[in-house]
């Protein structure tokens, strides 16, 4: 239950920052242009309001709804899903969006997205500042990798070391959809270095589907690399322990644990429990004791093959939008297996990214999430479907070409077929949330 809220908090936090950046960028804009905004609201209020102020003198009334499904701003003279056909019959005021020039309604309308990609930006900047931007080049894995069965059906074979991607070297990085596996899994020819030459394996074009299918992932590093820890995490029950930087855990409650993944499956096996902890620090041997959780993590990283650079305050900032520009890519990249049958049936809903964050609450892992969960939201409401932005943007830039702005009528009746759309989209992938909670 405490890891169910950990993680429902974290999830609730995330989004509300989101639809509140994305939000103000359309007020923003509005306001700019001297359009009226009428309300500003986190979450949707059907029937009633959790919280609602209007300042005196003002135009907008802020609040925060029951429904946590989103959020929206009210502009008067917009056909949006407030469907207030009410206001849209009457004459058109000069405070109105349609009274506007189409430029400023564009403005207005791609504000959101804008705002959600600078946050994006300036997440990852403030993540490579603090925490430096961390990788490993897959190049310098020596023992190479262990493959999936699927992989090896490729051509892969475990101990392959791997080198390219379509010509472009393969890095294993900290983010979400810039791992190693990402890179290789869309790529036409992979070249790996076995028993000492580059051998390139041409990858069948329904890899990514096989992989999905199978749903035994694509490879795993090797095991044989020793528990030496390298930096503890602030706050952790490692830290707690007094393990410092140097530190060979050998064995867990008298298991000898010479590798790290040994290591890790004897916590796994004790999580919840009490362990103590062997290991040897300038060659004398110690014990710890160790109160484990339900993940059974300590909280610190091993020395292994990963490379992290540092940067200073101002130039994590191209390094940030660099790590931003990666992880939309990335996205874009996998978003097309969405159009699958595979990818289909992987779709999720709430459960499904709330699962994405950590069971212990870590400020690292939930900005990483939180600026990830940014570039979906940008990418997403940009897409040309009626209800969300790029809908909005799409009959705007049909306006700018044509010279001929869409009717009332049509605009509503896209509204209504978007919004049953998109209705239709979040119950599939919460009932898929469901169905894999039962059946699994």
């Amino acid at each position: 239950m405490e890891t169910f809220l950990i993680k429902a908090l974290q999830l609730i936090l995330s989004l509300s920052i989101l639809v509140v950046i994305h939000e103000l960028g359309h007020f923003i804009f509005a306001r700019i242009f001297k359009i009226r905004v009428e309300k500003f609201y986190l979450f949707f209020d059907p029937w009633f309001a959790l919280f609602r102020h209007k300042p005196k003198n003002s135009d907008t009334e802020y609040g925060v709804g029951w429904l946590p499904l989103g959020g929206y701003v009210k502009i008067s003279g917009m056909i949006d899903e407030s469907m207030d056909k009410e206001q849209m019959a009457q004459p058109v005021q000069p405070w109105e969006f349609r009274a506007k020039p189409t430029w400023q309604r564009l403005l207005v309308m791609i504000g959101g997205v804008l705002f959600n990609i600078i946050l994006a930006f300036f997440i990852y900047s403030m993540i490579v500042f603090r925490w430096g931007d961390s990788y490993i080049p897959m190049s310098q894995v020596k023992s190479g990798m262990e493959y999936s069965e699927t992989a090896e059906r490729a051509g892969f074979q475990d101990g392959d070391i791997l080198l390219y991607a379509d010509g472009k070297e393969i890095i294993d990085r900290a983010g979400v959809v810039d791992n190693f596996a990402a890179q290789v899994i869309d790529a036409k020819t992979v070249t790996v270095l076995r028993n000492g030459q580059e051998i390139n394996i041409q990858l069948p074009d329904d890899f990514v589907q096989q992989l999905m299918r199978d749903k035994k992932g694509f490879a795993g590093y090797k095991d044989d690399v020793p528990t030496v820890v390298d930096k503890i995490q602030k706050g952790t029950e490692a830290e707690k322990m007094g393990l410092a930087k140097g530190d060979s855990l050998v064995s867990v409650n008298g298991v000898v644990t010479p590798t790290f993944m040994e290591f890790r499956n004897e916590l796994q096996k004790n999580k919840g429990q009490q362990i103590s902890i062997d290991y040897y620090r300038n060659g004398v041997l110690q014990t710890a004791s160790a109160q484990l959780d339900t993940t059974a993590i300590l909280g610190f990283n091993i020395v292994s093959y990963l490379v992290t650079d540092h940067y200073s305050f101002f130039a994590s900032f191209p390094a940030g939008i660099k790590y931003g520009i990666r992880t939309l890519k990335g996205y874009i990249s996998q978003f097309k297996h969405i159009f699958t049958k595979e990818g289909a049936s992987s779709l999720g809903g709430f459960g499904t990214i709330g699962n994405l964050f950590p069971a212990k609450w870590n400020w690292y892992s939930f900005w990483i999430m939180t600026a990830f969960l940014s570039v979906i939201l940008a990418f997403m409401n940009i897409l040309p479907i009626p209800g969300l932005d790029g809908g909005h943007v799409l009959f705007l830039l049909f306006e700018i070409v044509t010279g001929r702005k869409p009717s009332d009528k049509f605009l509503e009746y896209a509204q209504i077929a978007g919004m049953v759309l998109l209705i239709g989209l979040v119950l599939y992938a919460n009932g898929m949330d469901l169905v894999r909670a039962i059946f699994k």
